[in-house]
């Protein structure tokens, strides 16, 4: 069992909070004999923050989460960034209203929890969905920080909105889309989701600045997200596409002099932007093969750039795997 040092902690002076019930949205749906209708003991003047033990842990936790996120905090009295990160959490659950609930855990007095999810410095705060442990971070973040890790797992009424413009974008409605989308970023400009949504929209409308300068302002941790890599995927071979000669005359060329590398690049862009990716691949590879000095070495950046577009496709393990043997 990990020690936790111990420093002398003034009584616990924590107010009885009657029904947990009272802070999740009044949307969620739970019946009158639930357990959520027992007491729990809170740390601070925020009815969303409540002190976990050991008795309490399955139900706040466990079966909490399987209502709305718990944000489980591991702190300890003696810890200085806990101290500096416990408002901010009490802060945030004010501000999200009953979205989330946070599960503070004294690791001095809670040892056999602080043990049995191996905490080894604190603080450390796990966020649990469903039942289950689906993220964390270590250390007192600053605030935008820890909204950004929100976001990713609470789901925003603009969200709902956000997904009826996909619909129109999808039936080929941009316009609309475009207009709803707008609409949500005046209610919620804090919802990056919202901005990834108009980049589509944007791209859809062949509005390629304007839809990288959009996906260049999102914040450093999601641009590795598949949706945000895809679109810049899709919108570097547009603007290839869009510069290269008719798919014809790249082909006449190809043609004419298999070595030209030029045409073989530019093919392979508009077959992208066609969704014939295997030829797209499979013209790559064929590029990196004959010619690794065309653009130093495009075509492998364009193989790459490929595999985030197309994601989990079957076709990314399988030319992956080629592309390193040529590589090696």
């Amino acid at each position: 069992m990990p020690h936790f040092i111990q420093e002398p902690k003034g009584s616990n002076n924590g107010n009885t909070l009657g029904k947990i019930l009272a802070f999740l949205p009044s949307s969620t749906d739970i019946p009158e004999n639930h357990y959520f209708m027992e007491s729990f003991t809170t740390m601070s003047d925020s009815p969303y923050v409540i002190e976990v033990t050991s008795e309490n842990y399955q139900q706040v936790v466990i079966q909490g989460s399987m209502q709305v996120p718990v944000l489980v905090d591991f702190w300890a009295e003696w810890c200085q960034p806990c101290k500096m990160l416990m408002p901010l959490l009490s802060k945030l659950a004010d501000e999200y209203q009953g979205k989330f609930i946070v599960a503070k855990i004294n690791t001095e007095e809670q040892q056999e929890l602080a043990t049995q999810f191996g905490i080894r410095s604190i603080p450390t705060v796990k966020l649990f969905k469903d039942g289950q442990p689906v993220d964390e971070f270590a250390g007192a973040l600053p605030e935008p920080q820890i909204k950004q890790f929100l976001d990713k797992h609470i789901v925003r009424e603009s969200d709902n909105l956000v997904a009826v413009a996909q619909q129109h974008l999808l039936q080929g409605d941009a316009d609309t889309a475009l207009q709803i989308l707008n609409q949500a970023l005046e209610q919620d400009p804090g919802n990056n989701n919202i901005r990834v949504g108009l980049a589509q929209v944007h791209a859809a409308m062949a509005q390629v600045e304007k839809s990288l300068e959009i996906l260049d302002a999102l914040p450093a941790d999601m641009q590795d997200e598949p949706e945000v890599a895809g679109l810049r995927g899709h919108l570097f071979f547009d603007v290839i596409a869009a510069q290269s000669p008719p798919v014809a005359e790249l082909e006449a060329r190809l043609s004419a002099d298999e070595n030209d590398s030029e045409a073989r690049y530019q093919l392979a862009a508009h077959n992208v932007v066609g969704q014939n990716y295997q030829a797209a691949l499979e013209g790559l590879l064929i590029l990196m093969q004959k010619d690794r000095q065309f653009g130093e070495d495009a075509a492998r950046t364009a193989l790459l750039t490929a595999f985030n577009l197309l994601g989990d496709d079957p076709l990314v393990p399988r030319y992956r795997s080629k592309m390193m043997s040529l590589i090696y």
